[in-house]
């Protein structure tokens, strides 16, 4: 374990922040998907 929140940020504000798990396994905005997505993908 390396967190207990994680924070994504986009356009200079925080667009979501939450426990890792939430973050990687149910991300709420839209913005953090496409980064996870993209991320993801790229590995």
């Amino acid at each position: 374990e390396f967190s207990d929140r994680v924070c994504f940020f986009y356009d200079g504000k925080i667009a979501e922040q939450g426990p890792p798990d939430q973050f990687f396994g149910n991300p709420q905005n839209e913005r953090t998907r496409q980064f996870l997505s993209a991320v993801l993908e790229a590995r």
